[in-house]
């Protein structure tokens, strides 16, 4: 009860921040520490100064600040729901076979060829809070889809079964086409045989697809922001 009346007297952002903080694992200590805020702050039944917004807001560029200053809206910019967002310094190098595989994105096309076995797929792995569910890695190529998925950020994925595949509108998949791999979002196309991949970035056009040209296909859960 008293910490409930204590957070009750916290301004609607610091409270926001100590959501966003517990949300995604992140310790006062890390917090601290990645922000250059003195320690303590978040504890204080005060608010926050502008310097201290402007220094989470740095550190933490994926938390949209209309959410931060009201509460409304999605937490994490341009994220639809269902995507989890990562800085590259809250990976976790590991060295096992517990880790998630970091794939080159020319390797997808060997997952539905059969030449390719994810969890036996030789390469570096990684610990990453948010993305557990996530079969592999797969780095970003190209400005297609930003502002949100940059060349260089990661994309975490989960195997779908090409058989009797249930899309998810609107959501982002990678791809195995014959044109290579691809990451798009996916949207219901002209008819049953076809979806129409679309792009972020608007200087690309979106164009259909058959799906007897699908070869592989994962959605993406989690995204490694390389900021």
């Amino acid at each position: 009860m008293l910490k409930q009346e204590k957070m009750q007297k916290k301004s609607l952002i610091k409270k926001n921040i100590l959501y966003y903080i517990e949300k995604k694992g992140i310790t006062k200590y890390k917090f601290y520490q990645k922000t250059g805020i003195t320690r303590g702050v978040l504890d204080q039944d005060t608010g926050m100064s502008e310097e201290n917004i402007a220094r989470f807001i740095a550190a933490f560029p994926e938390v949209s600040s209309d959410w931060l200053i009201t509460g409304k809206g999605s937490m994490v910019r341009g994220v639809e729901e269902g995507i989890d967002i990562v800085n590259y310094s809250d990976v976790e190098y590991k060295e096992d076979i517990k880790g998630i595989p970091l794939m080159p994105i020319d390797a997808f096309a060997g997952l539905s060829r059969g030449e390719i076995n994810v969890m036996d797929y030789e390469c570096d792995r990684y610990l990453i809070p948010g993305c557990e569910k996530c079969d592999f890695l797969m780095p970003v190529k190209g400005d297609s889809m930003v502002p949100l998925y940059g060349s260089g950020d990661i994309v975490g994925c989960k195997m779908v079964p090409l058989k009797d595949i249930f899309f998810q509108w609107n959501k982002v998949y990678v791809l195995d086409t014959s044109q290579g791999a691809l990451i798009k979002r996916v949207e219901k196309g002209a008819d049953a045989d076809h979806i129409l991949l679309v792009s972020d970035n608007e200087s690309y056009g979106p164009f259909e697809l058959s799906l007897d040209r699908i070869n592989a296909i994962a959605l993406v859960l989690c995204l490694i922001k390389h900021v």
